[in-house]
């Protein structure tokens, strides 16, 4: 086990988070839309409203609020429902109660003085966000001086010769946060990007994993989703996938693989036009979706959209403005050709293209290559044939890499005195 798993607290990882703000089911499905684009893992919190405006919670109470975790391919699939595409209007004002899909086990409230470890084996069970106390008096690091935290050293005020395995332990009877009022409720909110964004900032510190090819570490996902591209892409919404949000778009070969052509997914509809993406996704193929529908439709039988897209100026975003028409395009959904030089079917298969990887490719790459996306999974393809698809690896898949034990290290079946001994 990597000591930087054991001598970090999570409150290591809050330095200059800002503080959360809740975003409330009866919020309307276009304030959603803003909110995600400025999100983290293409997705945003939900929270009922407090009984009492100004009441003190307790975790256990806070926690009794929190609803479930609305992503972007989750309004999506809702908009291109038959009912929200005959009245649009009316769907984006629909509040994100009758959107979001209700799970309490994706976020906890953890201590400033959780050990990082211990932090990352709730993230492998499935929690995708931490809410962590903003404080400035917190107590019970995991090693005797903390890292750096709010902008200070901060000193473990235990000054008993306790061994350095009583160092590695937090005293569930300190005071974990101070007990001013102004901090009381404020949190910050901690993803698993943000957790990787850490662990490559010290890779030093985890070598030789992040040398190591995904394949050997075991961090291959071959469990994915998939549809084929002669399918419609409303298929995509029978049973959305939980994590990684995402359905590969794949071509079958006659020896029975697969060639992804794109994907549907929460990462790739981030920051696009949602109203459009919902058309698309209602009328095309999953095929012509990711593709582009230039390719296969002509411009005359596609529907104008009178919207405010979400990567829009400010005034627009804000309602200021007039409201344009333009006509649905793969550029609408978010598929930006890096020239507009050209047409046809290999310009859109450019910009659609899906995020990929080797199996041969390093942990390390892997994580960068999700970081400088901000994306939340990468596809994998075969070393020698192009495109041919794998597996998925994602930040669940990297989390339980990096703290797999080593098995020249792992005791099996050890005699009970040595046992005691370590």
């Amino acid at each position: 086990m990597p000591s930087v798993f054991l001598y970090h607290v999570v409150g290591d990882l809050t330095v200059g988070k800002p503080e959360m703000v809740e975003f409330y089911e009866t919020e309307t499905v276009e304030s959603a839309i803003r909110a995600i684009g400025e999100s983290t893992e293409c997705g945003i919190p939900v929270w009922k409203r407090k009984s009492h405006v100004g009441m003190i919670e307790n975790s256990e109470t806070r926690l009794q609020r929190f609803v479930g975790i609305l992503n972007s391919l989750d309004i999506v699939a809702f908009l291109a429902s038959t009912e929200c595409l005959e009245d649009r209007d009316k769907a984006i004002k629909t509040p994100v109660s009758q959107v979001v899909v209700p799970n309490t086990s994706l976020l906890k409230q953890v201590d400033p003085a959780t050990r990082l470890i211990d932090a990352l084996e709730m993230m492998k069970q499935g929690v995708r966000r931490l809410i962590v106390p903003k404080s400035m008096g917190w107590k019970g690091m995991s090693k005797r001086f903390s890292i750096l935290y709010n902008g200070k050293w901060l000193k473990n005020a235990d000054t008993s010769n306790s061994s350095s395995n009583n160092n590695l332990t937090i005293n569930p009877n300190r005071p974990s946060s101070s007990s001013g009022t102004s901090n009381r409720d404020k949190f910050c909110c901690l993803s698993r990007e943000d957790v990787i964004r850490f662990l490559i900032g010290c890779l030093g510190a985890l070598a030789p994993l992040p040398l190591s090819s995904i394949s050997s570490l075991g961090a291959i996902n071959t469990n994915y989703n998939s549809l084929e591209a002669s399918l419609p892409a409303i298929e995509a919404t029978r049973k959305l996938p939980e994590d990684p949000s995402a359905i590969a778009v794949v071509e079958p070969i006659p020896n029975g693989q697969c060639k992804i052509i794109g994907e549907i997914s929460a990462s790739r509809l981030w920051k696009c036009d949602y109203l459009a993406a919902a058309w698309a996704l209602a009328n095309l193929s999953a095929g012509q979706f990711v593709m582009g529908v230039e390719d296969n439709v002509t411009s005359r039988s596609l529907p104008d959209f009178a919207v405010n897209s979400a990567a829009d100026d400010d005034n627009t975003a804000h309602g200021a403005g007039s409201t344009r028409l333009r006509k649905f395009s793969s550029r609408s959904i978010g598929f930006n050709p890096g020239n507009s030089i050209g047409i046809g079917r290999s310009v859109y298969r450019g910009r659609s293209a899906p995020l990929t990887c080797k199996i041969t490719s390093s942990l390390a790459a892997v994580m960068a290559q999700m970081l400088s996306h901000r994306a939340t999974h990468v596809w994998v393809i075969e070393d020698h044939s192009d495109d041919i698809l794998v597996g998925v690896v994602g930040y669940a898949d990297i989390l339980a890499a990096v703290t797999k034990q080593p098995a020249s290290v792992t005791h099996v079946n050890r005699p009970e005195a040595f046992a005691t001994l370590c």
